[in-house]
């Protein structure tokens, strides 16, 4: 799972303005490799002006689709999202991660339940592989979409929102929100924020019947959503968030998260790592790089792409000892505790330590 595959482009679709969508030719030999759950995401690599370059973007195709697609939309001084906004073609190859992430839950078909998304921007584009794939899987389950823009013009993949509504009139629900164009319902004029939320939740939402949230966006918008939800009584095991297009502090600067206690007074810890069946040892300064990047110094060829802490592609599970994260923004209480940590924010604290990526 933590090894790339060589695809090439099928087709480059421009979705508004600033945004592309790319769709892959999965060979037969890779189709149970990239078989994705509604919610996921690929890490695609590049290498742009003699420098590698990582990014992870999410699917936006449901899972019955018979398509594996995602959406680069272009940001300032982004090298990675210029590049396929501007130069990607058909025919191009990109080095692609096979499918990861665990932004969903798991559906029924018999199931009769009503789902929530809230997102923002180009935080739609995991939402809209879940609505998708919810919506055909469970026949009988509805879904509310509250989903934030600056316009009209600039709302991702709008058209096919439209169409998802045209198909399932009395099971989808759109709720378009705009900062920078005025509708007739003031209440979807602004921004979402917890003052928003709290007024659509009450008007529009039974929060405490919904069988699960999805929140994805920016942190701070994520963040008042989830407190919303919680406030109006959903329990916070049903809310699933995943961050988009947030500037993050630097693993430095955010308290130290601990997965056990007591500090070692000792420069160097002996780390191992377990990824594809294989095993590497080595040592490591307590203070300094993350275990991640310890490992790859040591050839360990373990996967990564934010290296922020949010996309969670780094994900290994504490086997033996204990490390600290400097920043987590892609982990929920309960798996932390199940010993899952981010490694690109790891650093050891005990004397031996090991990691398993294969877990």
């Amino acid at each position: 799972m933590s090894r790339f595959h060589t695809l090439t482009v099928q087709d480059v679709r421009q979705e508004t303005r600033d945004a592309v969508s790319i769709a892959f030719a999965i060979p037969d030999e890779l189709k149970d490799t990239f078989r994705f759950t509604q919610g996921q995401y690929l890490t695609l690599r590049r290498e742009i002006d003699g420098e590698e370059i990582r990014r992870s973007y999410s699917i936006c195709t449901g899972t019955l689709d018979n398509e594996i697609r995602v959406a680069v939309k272009r940001v300032p001084e982004g090298r990675f999202s210029t590049f396929a906004n501007q130069s990607l073609a058909v025919g191009d190859t990109l080095e692609v991660m096979p499918p990861q992430g665990r932004f969903h839950t798991s559906l029924d078909p018999a199931r009769q339940g009503h789902y929530l998304a809230v997102a923002a921007g180009s935080g739609i584009t995991p939402i809209l592989s879940i609505i998708a794939t919810t919506l055909e899987v469970e026949p009988r389950s509805r879904f509310t979409l509250l989903y934030g823009n600056r316009s009209t013009a600039g709302t991702l993949f709008r058209d096919r929102l439209q169409g998802l509504k045209d198909r399932y009139l009395e099971r989808l629900n759109l709720v378009y929100i705009f900062s920078r164009e005025e509708q007739e319902i003031d209440l979807y004029n602004g921004r979402i924020d917890a003052g928003k939320c709290h007024a659509l939740f009450d008007r529009w939402v039974d929060v405490k019947g919904l069988e699960a949230a999805f929140l994805c966006g920016p942190l701070e918008m994520t963040e008042q959503a989830r407190d919303a939800l919680k406030a109006h009584g959903l329990a916070g095991e049903r809310i699933h968030r995943e961050l988009f297009g947030t500037t993050l502090p630097t693993a430095g600067s955010r308290p130290r998260q601990a997965t056990g206690v007591g500090q070692v007074d000792v420069d160097q810890a002996r780390v191992e790592v377990m990824i594809d069946g294989r095993r590497l040892a080595f040592e490591m300064p307590r203070d300094g790089e993350s275990i991640l990047e310890a490992g790859n110094a040591h050839g360990a060829e373990l996967p990564f792409s934010c290296q922020a802490g949010v996309c969670s592609t780094c994900l290994a599970k504490v086997e033996e000892g204990e490390v600290e994260m400097y920043a987590n923004y892609a982990l929920e209480d309960y798996e932390i505790e199940a010993g899952l940590v981010l490694s690109c924010q790891c650093r050891p604290v005990s004397d031996t330590v090991i990691l398993n990526f294969d877990h």
